[in-house]
């Protein structure tokens, strides 16, 4: 049984059914359709991986499944376009950052091209770096929705039983007993991949004890029509390497749209994409009161993110943000969107610091993926052929792996 018909539930649904074609898998997904949240709702940009230190999950995942991903477009029809990414120093402190990108480029094998000012306006003529950036020629855009519905409608021919409206509630491990809605449901297996929700039911099986999953709301402007080819493709600013979020960017998207954003603003509730809505008092609190304890410990430069952050409600603080970028856009240029994602960070509660990787946790009967947080779209397939890998291993070797096991 599988929780979640986001990207990773649905793409562990297609491998189970490529290596057990006679298995019986469910999906059950509380909202009416998939990929309604964070996997429906993202950029769409296929990441080549250059973020990631060699020693992550997030680095082991990230090529190979964008690759995957791009053969699985090519063979089912979803618009894809390779259409690259520059990455580019805004000020001298962006400079070292430049070469520890390039290391892991190195030694992740990925292709990264470091160029000059110059160099760089031959891609983006309209882009101002400092000195110098990279070219990821790898990075592509895809219609995310596209495969999600694709991926939904294959699961279907091949036999899954696919089940909307379930949302968890209640779970007896020890008897394999799932209670969704209302219906009880016995499970074999049990695959967590429930998104912003994950940490509330791995703690269902005795999990997730050092976690709880904070969101951060990305909001997003949109370039007018006629001011759309300031961007060719894709223009990042280097990232703070300290933090999971890549900063203001700019996007040509899959339909020639160009996005810029998002933000990572602290939200009050997992499902809070409007001012007010998707907030939940008694969960708001909850959050409200782990957002200010990390104010104050101020771990990864925490308080320095929210400050900076917050500003970007002010439209003017935005627009600079994507200036440093593009110097001329305009706040004319940038016209709103109801274009809004959540992005669920793990947080650990001992530390008191974000998890920077993907987290799995395990009993002998479930695994629980806590953290999928991005490039988990673009990772998706070799996230479901790394889960299962895990789960054989599980079940051909000596015994039981143990009950928690982390990937941070």
């Amino acid at each position: 049984m599988i929780v979640g018909a986001g990207i990773v539930g649905l793409t562990l649904g297609l491998e189970l059914k490529k290596r057990y074609p006679k298995a019986n898998v469910c999906v059950l997904e509380k909202e009416p359709q998939p990929g309604k949240h964070a996997s429906g709702r993202n950029s769409g940009v296929l990441h080549s991986g250059i973020y990631y230190g060699r020693d992550t999950l997030k680095a082991q995942l990230c090529s190979k499944g964008g690759a995957r991903m791009r053969v699985f477009a090519a063979e089912h029809g979803v618009s894809c376009l390779q259409s690259g990414k520059i990455i580019i120093a805004t000020d001298e402190h962006d400079l070292p950052i430049i070469e520890r990108l390039l290391v892991n480029a190195k030694t992740n094998n990925l292709r990264a091209v470091k160029m000059s000012e110059s160099g760089i306006r031959e891609i983006e003529p309209h882009a101002r770096a400092h000195r110098f950036g990279l070219y990821c020629p790898d990075t592509a855009v895809i219609d995310s929705i596209g495969v999600v519905k694709k991926l939904w409608n294959l699961l279907r021919e091949k036999g899954v039983t696919l089940m909307t409206g379930q949302e968890v509630t209640a779970v007896k491990p020890e008897q394999n007993i799932v209670y969704a809605s209302g219906s009880g449901y016995r499970y074999g297996y049990f695959f967590n991949c429930a998104g912003a929700y994950a940490d509330r039911i791995a703690k269902k099986f005795g999990l997730a004890n050092d976690y709880i999953l904070l969101p951060f709301k990305g909001i997003y402007f949109k370039l007018r029509q006629e001011r759309s080819d300031l961007v060719k493709a894709n223009i990042y600013p280097v990232p703070d390497v300290s933090l999971p979020f890549l900063g203001v960017h700019l996007t040509r998207v899959i339909s020639g749209d160009v996005y810029a954003g998002p933000t990572a603003i602290p939200a009050l509730g997992r499902e809070n994409y409007g001012l007010l809505k998707g907030i939940n008092v008694s969960e708001s609190m909850g959050i409200a009161w782990e957002l200010v304890e990390m104010y104050f410990k101020n771990h990864q430069g925490f308080r320095r993110l929210v400050h900076h952050e917050l500003a970007k409600y002010i439209k003017t603080n935005f627009v600079r943000a994507a200036r440093r970028l593009v110097p001329e856009i305009t706040s004319a240029d940038l016209i709103p969107t109801d274009k809004t994602g959540i992005r669920p960070q793990l947080v650990n509660l001992r530390s008191k610091k974000l998890e920077m990787d993907f987290i799995v946790e395990q009993t002998a009967s479930s695994m629980h993926v806590l953290n999928a947080i991005s490039p988990a779209f673009t990772s998706a397939f070799a996230f479901a052929e790394f889960l299962l890998d895990r789960y054989e291993t599980d079940k051909a070797g000596p015994g039981p792996l143990p009950a928690r096991t982390g990937f941070g």
